[in-house]
C-alpha cells in the first residue's frame, strides 16, 4: 500500500509543511454548561500522589471531580451506551479530545464514516484543563492588534524552547498550519479572538476566548458540537485495548464498553489521539504532582509499542512552574503573560518570569521550600478572565494594602515593597533586572493577590515518531500502513520542551492533517480492496 498522498495546499517556499486546508462549515448549537459549572477543571489540574488520597480534603476534591464528570456527561446529552457488536467503518478514532475530535470532524467533513472512541465518561481529555491559549502566527487578529509575527520567527521560538531537539519537519508543519486552524475554529463557531502573550513566546500569538477566558473549553465545546453536528458516531466508557493489523497494516481496533463488553471495530485507517502521561521513563519524577486527567495513562502508547511502533524522545517530560500546592489546580501561564511576577518566601523577586518553562520550574524548586507566590494586582486580574474563579479560591490571598497581603504572604513587606518597586523603575527604564522584556503594567493598583505555586508534571514530549503527515513509523523506520497519530500520544513536535499555547496548536493542527490523511488513505484501501475482487 502505498503512503497517503497530501491534499493541495499553498504555504510558503521556505517551508513546505504538509497540507492543511480550511473548511468554513456552519456552526452547530453552543453548550454554554461548562463555563457555567461552578467545579468545572480549570486549566489541566487535577491528580496529586497517592500520599495525598488520604487527606479529608482532597477525599472531598476527588468526589468533586466524580460528580463534575456526571454532570458534564449530562450537559453533552452522553449516555456512554452503546450496542457491543462489531461494526466496520473507513476512519476509526482513539480518544475525543482535542486531536481526536479534530480528526473525525476533519475526515467527516471529507466524506468519511468516523466512530471515535473514548475510555473516559466525557469528552476533553486534557484539552478541557487547557488554558492558556492556541498558538498562531500570521493570523488576521493578531494584524488586528499591531503584532508583527512570522513563520520564522515562531519557528525559531518554537525550536529554541524545544533546545533545538524538535523534529524541524515537525515545527514548520505546526507553525505555517496552527494559522489556519484558528481559522477553521473561527469557522465552526468558535471564539478565539483575544490574542495574549504566553511564556517563550517573541510575539502575542495565544489566540483564546474574548477577555482572556480558558482556552480548552471552548476548544472542546467546539469541536464537540461540529462532530455532533455531522452525527459522528461517539461511544464514551468505551476504552480501545488492542490495535488490529493484518500483514503489517492496521486494520482496526478492539474495544472494552463498561456496559456491554468487548467487542471489533473494522476499519480502514485508525487515528490513535489518545492523551499521554508516561514519566515512568523518568525516575526522578516519581511522587510529583500532575496536572493531567485521570484517564491519562499511558496506555496509548502501550497499544502502539504492541505493533512495533517507534517512540521518541521519551525522557523529555515538562513540569509546569505555577500548580497549586495540594489542591493541584494549575494557573494558567497567561497569568504571568499578562503582568504577574514570582516573589518567593523572603519577599524578592527571583527570575524572569516569562522563561521556558522548564526554566521557571527550576528556579521556583531552588527557593525556600521549593515554592513560590503569584503576586498581580487588580489592573491585571480585570485583563484576564481566566483569574476570576482563582480569585474567589481560598488559595488565592488578597490584600488591599501591600502591607497586608505581605502579612498574609509570611513575608517581609519592606523586600515586597522594594520588589515591586525594582519592577515599576525597570518597567520605566525599558530594562528589567531579571532580563524581562514584556512588562505590560506598573503592578501598583490594590487590591493585590498572591497564590503559592510549585512545579508538577505536566507534558510528555515523546511519543510515537511520526511525519509531518502524521504516518506512524515502525522500529525499523517503515511507515504502519493505516495507523496515524496526532496529539499528546506524538513525539518530536516540542522536542525537550513544549512553549504554552503550542499544545492547542498541536492538537487542532496535527488532529486536521491526521483527519484528511486517513480518509485519504481509507479511500485507497477501499479501492484497491475493490479492484482485487
Amino acid at each position: 500500500m502505498s503512503a497517503a498522498r497530501s491534499l493541495p495546499h499553498p504555504a510558503p517556499a521556505r517551508f513546505r509543511p504538509r497540507p492543511i486546508g480550511v473548511i468554513f462549515i456552519k456552526s452547530g448549537a453552543i453548550f454554554d454548561q461548562l463555563r457555567r459549572l461552578p467545579t468545572a477543571p480549570h486549566d489541566r489540574a487535577q491528580a496529586l500522589p497517592a500520599r495525598h488520597a488520604a487527606q479529608p480534603h482532597w477525599r472531598a476534591h476527588k468526589m468533586k471531580k466524580i460528580l463534575l464528570a456526571a454532570a458534564v456527561s449530562a450537559a453533552f446529552g452522553i449516555s456512554g451506551v452503546q450496542a457491543a457488536e462489531d461494526i466496520t467503518v473507513d476512519v476509526a478514532v482513539i480518544g475525543a479530545g482535542g486531536a481526536g475530535l479534530s480528526a473525525a470532524v476533519e475526515a467527516a467533513n471529507l466524506g468519511a464514516k468516523v466512530v471515535v472512541v473514548e475510555k473516559m465518561a466525557m469528552p476533553g481529555g486534557n484539552t478541557i484543563r487547557a488554558a492558556g491559549g492556541l498558538n498562531a502566527p500570521c493570523t488576521s487578529l493578531q494584524a488586528a492588534k499591531g503584532v508583527q509575527d512570522s513563520l520564522e520567527i515562531a519557528y525559531y521560538d518554537t525550536m529554541k524552547g524545544g533546545h533545538w531537539k524538535n523534529d524541524p519537519e515537525l515545527v514548520r508543519t505546526l507553525v505555517a498550519g496552527a494559522g489556519p486552524s484558528v481559522e477553521w475554529l473561527l469557522a465552526l463557531g468558535g471564539d478565539l479572538r483575544d490574542v495574549g502573550l504566553l511564556a517563550g513566546a517573541s510575539k502575542a500569538r495565544a489566540h483564546r476566548p474574548t477577555g482572556g477566558a480558558l482556552v480548552g473549553p471552548e476548544v472542546v465545546r467546539t469541536l464537540y458540537t461540529a462532530a455532533k453536528d455531522r452525527k459522528i458516531d461517539m461511544r464514551m466508557n468505551t476504552e480501545a485495548t488492542k490495535i488490529l493489523t493484518d500483514d503489517g497494516k492496521v486494520t482496526g481496533i478492539q474495544v472494552k464498553s463498561k456496559k456491554d463488553g468487548t467487542y471489533t471495530i473494522h476499519a480502514k485507517a485508525v487515528v490513535n489521539a489518545a492523551g499521554e502521561l508516561v514519566s515512568k521513563y523518568v525516575p526522578r519524577l516519581k511522587g510529583f504532582a500532575t496536572t493531567n486527567h485521570p484517564g491519562a495513562q499511558g496506555e496509548g502508547i502501550v497499544l502502539s509499542e504492541k505493533i512495533g511502533a517507534q517512540l521518541v524522545d521519551m525522557t523529555e517530560i515538562q513540569t509546569h512552574p505555577t500548580v497549586v500546592p495540594k489542591v493541584g489546580e494549575m494557573i494558567t501561564e497567561a497569568v504571568r503573560g499578562n503582568g504577574a511576577v514570582l516573589i518567593n518566601k523572603d519577599g524578592s523577586r527571583f527570575y524572569n518570569e516569562l522563561n521556558t518553562r522548564d526554566a521557571v520550574s527550576a528556579a521556583i524548586l531552588k527557593q525556600k521550600d521549593g515554592v513560590a507566590y503569584l503576586f498581580f494586582d487588580s489592573d491585571m486580574q480585570k485583563s484576564l478572565k481566566a483569574t476570576n474563579n482563582y480569585i474567589k479560591q481560598s488559595y488565592c490571598l488578597k490584600g488591599e494594602t501591600l502591607d497586608e497581603l505581605a502579612g498574609k504572604m509570611g513575608v517581609p513587606a519592606d523586600k515586597l515593597k522594594a520588589s515591586l518597586e525594582a519592577w515599576k523603575q525597570g518597567k520605566a527604564a525599558g530594562k528589567d533586572a531579571f532580563g524581562r522584556a514584556d512588562m505590560p503594567r506598573n503592578l501598583d493598583q490594590a487590591p493585590f493577590y498572591a497564590i503559592m505555586v510549585t512545579p508538577a508534571v505536566h507534558h510528555t514530549m515523546g511519543g510515537v515518531k511520526i511525519d509531518p503527515k502524521t504516518q506512524v513509523y515502525n522500529t525499523k523506520g517503515q511507515i504502519i500502513p493505516g495507523y496515524f497519530a496526532a496529539g499528546e500520544i506524538t513525539g518530536g513536535v516540542h522536542g525537550g520542551n513544549r512553549l504554552g499555547g503550542n499544545a492547542q496548536a498541536d492538537i487542532v493542527t496535527f488532529g486536521r492533517i491526521a483527519g484528511q490523511q486517513s480518509y485519504i488513505y481509507a479511500m485507497q484501501a477501499a479501492a484497491a480492496d475493490k479492484a482485487k475482487k
